[in-house]
């Protein structure tokens, strides 16, 4: 996978751009996955917020019998625990790292950027922004679990280790199982990080109710 920019759908405030976000699709899908949520989360023209919403690379996927798809790793059986692509999950938490320099570089601060993903994107999320040496703004991790959590830094010695998190999942997900989450949660705590983690009646997916929730996630981490 080369480390270059990837193709993007971007959602820009009419007012001058003054936070980011940048939002990670999951496997299979796209850029436009999220795009539509932007008009109910409220807080683009209020906070001058730039969304931004990559295409993965198209990679081929060995438990997809080697299809070539969208998709920010390669997974290789139905346990997601096993034999994580390390690599793989470097390589586009390398890409995503240079997506926030170029939000940095364009005038917005490192603090008022948010790194967002569901599923696999979450997982980059999580691995590119509590890796990343200047504070975000926040992270958010969508239906998603940690496959390297043993390789992660404290938030004692993260760059990000006070960052504001959010993490939601659904109770009937039946391709990340909440138990995943649960684990990911348990470590975020023990490492000292911060969550605000809520449980929702949904399966692989998002519902209002999280949508309500992210929106005043996003307010209480602009405001």
């Amino acid at each position: 996978m080369e480390t270059t920019r990837l193709p993007s759908i971007i959602s820009n405030p009419q007012s001058n751009i003054r936070h980011s976000v940048i939002w990670l699709h999951g496997l299979g899908a796209s850029g436009n996955d999220f795009s539509p949520i932007v008009p109910e989360l409220g807080v683009q023209e209020e906070f001058g917020v730039r969304f931004v919403f990559p295409n993965a690379p198209q990679i081929p996927v060995t438990i997809n019998n080697g299809m070539v798809m969208p998709a920010w790793y390669d997974i290789s059986e139905m346990d997601l625990m096993r034999r994580a692509d390390a690599d793989g999950i470097a390589e586009s938490s390398k890409v995503i790292t240079e997506m926030i320099n170029d939000e940095i570089e364009a005038g917005v601060p490192a603090s008022n950027i948010i790194l967002a993903g569901f599923s696999q994107g979450g997982v980059i999320a999580l691995e590119a922004g509590l890796r990343f040496p200047q504070p975000l703004a926040g992270v958010m991790a969508l239906s998603t679990y940690m496959p390297l959590a043993d390789q992660f830094p404290n938030a004692d010695t993260s760059g990000n280790g006070g960052v504001s998190i959010f993490y939601g999942h659904g109770e009937y997900d039946p391709v990340i199982p909440i138990a995943q989450a649960e684990a990911a949660q348990q470590f975020l705590n023990t490492a000292g990080y911060q969550t605000d983690y809520k449980r929702y009646p949904m399966e692989h997916s998002v519902c209002p109710e999280e949508i309500g929730d992210i929106k005043n996630w996003l307010l209480s981490v602009f405001s």
